[in-house]
């Protein structure tokens, strides 16, 4: 059986620009699957993530939405000052909950879906999941970082505090943060292996429900993330 793939282009009012993303699957939760930094809207596709996703995909079990990043224009957009950098952060924020979520609840019937990403995209699949827990039923994080002050220059304002998950968690007590599964997938040699336990003793501190996916000998790469995917998405239910 083909996995259905559909392609789609708008003009986001959140972005104030086109964005482009792909669609695999006829049914099911819906997962929204992040890119890595700067990465496009093909690129899970392009190293295996679909792939790796397929048997779900076949049995109507998920759909998953792959978005193009936002990074360019953001995090990584030394060109602007830190504060436009965390508002473009927060356009992008916007145009996930209020146009791509919509999308998918209408498409599958779903009213709340899993937020899912490798490396920086982990970032956003933890941010947008932790924001905006009442639409998030999952959140699957692969080799993600979590903290961006590193990107802002030692500049810091409430954009950028609601944006970074290291310093929003602790203080945020959204009930439906106890209701969510959660697996933070890092590896032994990850170089974003600390991020993710901070994060584990912060959610600890919460007890609040999650899974510190620790997997020996393994480095900041796609081969592990495409054994980890599939993993996590036998998760669901």
């Amino acid at each position: 059986m083909n996995i259905n793939e559909q392609y789609y282009k708008w003009h986001s009012p959140s972005l104030d620009h086109d964005v482009e993303m792909l669609v695999f699957g006829h049914a099911g939760q819906p997962v929204i699957l992040f890119p890595t930094s700067k990465g496009e809207y093909y690129q899970n596709k392009d190293q295996g993530m679909i792939t790796a996703a397929r048997d779900f995909l076949e049995n109507g079990k998920i759909k998953i939405y792959c978005p193009a990043s936002n990074d360019s224009e953001s995090w990584y957009n030394k060109s602007i000052p830190p504060n436009e950098r965390a508002w473009n952060q927060e356009k992008f924020d916007r145009m996930i909950s209020t146009e791509l979520v919509p999308w998918a609840q209408h498409e599958t019937g779903y009213e709340r879906m899993a937020f899912a990403g490798c490396s920086f995209g982990g970032y956003h699949a933890v941010n947008s999941a932790f924001r905006h827990p009442n639409l998030a039923s999952y959140c699957f994080s692969m080799g993600g970082a979590f903290d961006i002050k590193q990107f802002t220059d030692g500049f810091y304002d409430d954009t950028i505090y609601f944006n970074n998950p290291i310093d929003y968690i602790p203080n945020d007590n959204n009930p439906n943060l106890w209701k969510m599964g959660i697996v933070l997938g890092t590896g032994e040699y990850d170089i974003c292996r600390a991020d993710n336990e901070r994060l584990d003793v912060m959610l600890q501190q919460k007890n609040i429900r999650h899974w510190l996916d620790m997997r020996p000998h393994a480095n900041h790469d796609w081969p592990i993330w495409r054994e980890m995917f599939p993993h996590y998405l036998s998760l669901i239910n």
